[in-house]
């Protein structure tokens, strides 16, 4: 995806750290730090890359090779955090893709939730896997801890599987 429109905000893909001690933007690691589309706020500091932060609040500037080796760099610094994902979601709104950004901003709700949970919604909907009462709970504990676009997709497919015959 690449940035642009509303207000000089954009985004686009993901890149990789470089040596030098910073994202490089072209999307491996690199020893030397590759250069392409970064991901950030068009007009922000270098590189673009202003205000995007990893799950764990740290700044993507600070994901560096040398932070790894050092040890300073965890899980959550390598998740992505719900505000990206959102402004993913705009750039792909702009773009006319309206299905992609539902998707990201159900993306985004996923990450208030643990792998286990994540893997744990994801077997639930796959045909077969969970009764309508079930994913009709499961829907309600979504939107009761704030993720109400996957509880409206849970609960959707409760329907959807019931009528089809695809619950289990």
């Amino acid at each position: 995806m690449s940035g642009g429109g509303g207000g000089g905000e954009g985004m686009s893909g993901v890149g990789g750290m470089s040596e030098g001690g910073s994202m490089s933007e072209g999307g491996s690691m690199s020893e030397g730090g590759s250069e392409g589309g970064g991901m950030g706020r068009a007009g922000g500091e270098a590189g673009g890359l202003s205000g995007v932060r990893a799950l764990s609040g740290r700044p993507v500037g600070e994901l560096t090779l040398e932070a790894v080796r050092r040890g300073e760099i965890g899980l959550e610094d390598l998740r992505i955090h719900p505000e990206t994902l959102e402004w993913q979601a705009a750039v792909a709104e702009q773009h006319a893709n309206p299905q992609l950004a539902e998707n990201l901003r159900r993306a985004a709700e996923l990450t208030l939730l643990g792998d286990e949970e994540v893997l744990a919604v994801y077997a639930a909907l796959r045909p077969g896997r969970a009764t309508p009462v079930e994913l009709n709970a499961l829907a309600e504990s979504l939107a009761e801890r704030g993720l109400p676009r996957c509880a409206a997709l849970v609960a959707e497919a409760a329907e959807v599987y019931a009528r089809r015959g695809l619950s289990a």
